[in-house]
């Protein structure tokens, strides 16, 4: 579907929801819309080929899991368009980035921005943590490190059967800390599969820390190289950079985009939480004010008018 914003405005544009969510919630997913706006921004506004919308706008509440006797339930993936083999595919790993990406959604016209104010209400589809029924979502990927997994197969069994469309995974850097992540590189390089792509926020945290503090992880650029994967590393802040990078010719192996980023881009008030950042719960209502007057003049809104 067309959209008339720059991917650099969608990307402002995923901030300053996310900014005004945590104003009104007293908290919220801060540091991940500092990291990954420009490479969400980017996939849904220029990189993927997806199709039209095939559910409503305003998300429909939470219908049950899928059994026998719930014919009509449905994965948040509809929000992406159709599953046809020309379109591509999309897989968020971490599902904490769900803020960002229902944020992501409402920009490029995917949903109605009334999807936001179902964040995390009981019965509602429009999860904290994203789940397969979630918009935007097609499989729970709350485990962290099987996103890129679930995201190989689908691309095995697509390339088997010559469909044309590419399978993309958003990832975190936190994901390298897991082995199942290096599996599916190294069965990816085994069996050619090549039109699986991944874009990874590297910002160096997660939630119980700085990365270093939690598993040092040393080069994973030099790792992902190891294991078989054309691996290219970039400033995820600079779109010229990645659109170069997932340009990069890759026969046979899958591409990776380590896409370099800071937790407090645009919001440098955030840096006073480091290396806490993974959810910003305000300790005062003098903070809360504080970071609302900061971060709205960084962006280039007006401060939050949260008590209504």
């Amino acid at each position: 579907m067309r959209n008339e914003k720059t991917t650099e405005e969608v990307a402002l544009g995923i901030r300053r929801r996310v900014f005004e969510h945590a104003m009104r919630n007293n908290g919220g997913y801060l540091s991940q819309a500092c990291s990954a706006a420009e490479q969400l921004a980017w996939l849904y506004n220029e990189e993927l080929k997806l199709g039209e919308p095939t559910l409503p706008a305003i998300p429909e509440p939470f219908g049950g899991v899928p059994s026998v006797d719930n014919p009509d339930y449905h994965t948040g993936a509809g929000y992406n368009g159709p599953a046809a083999p020309e379109y591509d595919r999309l897989f968020i790993a971490p599902a904490h980035y769900a803020l960002v990406a229902y944020a992501t959604l409402i920009e490029t016209g995917r949903m109605a921005p009334e999807g936001l104010e179902m964040f995390n209400k009981d019965g509602s589809s429009v999860e904290m943590i994203g789940a397969e029924h979630s918009p935007g979502m097609e499989v729970h990927n709350g485990t962290l490190g099987i996103g890129l997994s679930t995201a190989a197969g689908l691309a095995y069994g697509r390339k088997r059967k010559g469909e044309p469309g590419r399978t993309w995974v958003f990832m975190s850097d936190g994901e390298v800390q897991e082995g199942q992540t290096w599996e599916a590189v190294q069965a990816c390089a085994f069996h050619g599969i090549d039109t699986l792509y991944a874009v990874m926020d590297v910002n160096d945290q997660q939630c119980d820390g700085a990365m270093s503090s939690v598993m040092e992880v040393g080069d994973i650029r030099t790792k992902f190289r190891n294991f078989g994967a054309h691996c290219v590393e970039v400033d995820g802040h600079d779109l010229t950079a990645i659109r170069d990078a997932a340009a990069e010719a890759h026969e046979g192996r899958p591409l990776i985009i380590l896409a370099r980023t800071s937790p407090f881009h645009t919001m440098p008030i955030l840096e006073e939480r480091f290396p806490r950042l993974h959810y910003v719960r305000f300790k005062s209502e003098d903070e809360r004010a504080r970071f609302n007057t900061s971060i709205a003049e960084d962006l280039g809104v007006e401060p939050i008018d949260y008590a209504h």
